[in-house]
């Protein structure tokens, strides 16, 4: 186990690496990218670009500007370069927002993937399995987006069932909370609720066929029990796989037009109005804090592959 942690705090190390340079660059090399002449505004002269660079920086070499970026990360006094605020006050205002979308739906499309995965496997190829499967199909087609302007227009606007925008603090309002969540967290769940239903059927359908499970059929033990306590547990290290890593994503803000549709003023939505802006500080620091994010979860899911499955080794 020590051994797999140093592995990973050392990739994590890399991975953290490369994600910065290369985002650093990208920002550097694409058209308009100067930050001194968005900030002097359209009628500035030459010497008021000229006073802005020199005051942040940007006329310094590219190494120097990428060291001093990382340097205000590491310190939490990164600004932005258009609103003039601090980047890290943005993200932890926006974090509750996001973390209620993910851990809610994550919840949701894991718990009825199991579910309606299992019951497709129940007798495969009979019209069940082939009513969930067709919904499935059609779920996995739909972009989040769709989903969730359907869910709008039905729920919020002809209705009025649920709110139609906004965040309510679950420490303000619990009620208000989950019900402004219920919507954004059907529309984000339900296209993965149709793919890890899809492959925990392929999955438990290809370990049924294994030597251990015939023999613990072979012994007397009932359907539900080898179902669940032999199959579905080795099914499952593919759905922690993809549960992991989806988690982390959107996270990391991997849910942007969910919370623009809906006005969640989360971190996805503050990545991409930087994003349309092209203010390199936010960008910088969502993508290092996904980066991390995804290294750390899929440790996480490493250590959970183990639980699962006692023949994998972690020091190998």
């Amino acid at each position: 186990m020590s051994r797999f942690i140093v592995r990973r705090a050392f990739q994590t190390l890399i991975v953290l690496f490369l994600v910065s340079v290369f985002t650093f660059l990208i920002f550097q090399i694409i058209p308009n990218g100067n930050p001194a002449e968005r900030m002097a505004g359209r009628d500035a002269t030459p010497a008021q670009v000229a006073a802005i660079a020199s005051a942040w920086g940007f006329n310094r070499p590219i190494y120097v500007q990428y060291a001093v970026m990382m340097q205000k990360i590491f310190t939490g006094q990164v600004v932005s370069y258009v609103q003039g605020i601090n980047v890290l006050d943005e993200i932890r205002r926006g974090l509750p927002a996001t973390a209620s979308l993910a851990i809610g739906a994550s919840v949701i499309w894991l718990t009825w993937g199991i579910v309606l995965g299992l019951l497709s496997t129940l007798k495969p190829g009979g019209w069940t399995d082939r009513v969930l499967g067709f919904a499935a199909l059609v779920a996995i087609s739909t972009p989040a987006f769709v989903i969730g302007a359907i869910l709008l227009v039905v729920f919020a606007y002809k209705t009025s069932i649920f709110p139609s925008e906004g965040y309510v603090s679950l420490t303000q309002d619990p009620w208000q909370w989950f019900m402004h969540l219920v919507l954004p967290w059907c529309a984000l769940s339900l296209p993965f609720i149709g793919l890890y239903s899809r492959v925990l059927r392929a999955s438990v359908l290809d370990v049924m066929h294994d030597d251990y499970i015939e023999m613990a059929k072979a012994k007397g033990l009932s359907r539900r029990r080898v179902l669940i306590h032999h199959v579905l547990r080795v099914s499952m290290i593919s759905i922690v796989s993809l549960w992991g890593l989806d988690f982390a994503g959107l996270i990391g803000g991997g849910a942007i037009l969910v919370e623009s549709i809906f006005s969640l003023q989360g971190i996805g939505q503050y990545a991409a109005m930087s994003i349309q802006e092209l203010d390199v500080p936010p960008i910088m620091v969502i993508v290092m804090y996904t980066a991390f994010f995804v290294v750390v979860v899929g440790a996480l899911v490493d250590i959970g592959y183990a639980f699962l499955d006692p023949r994998i080794e972690l020091n190998a």
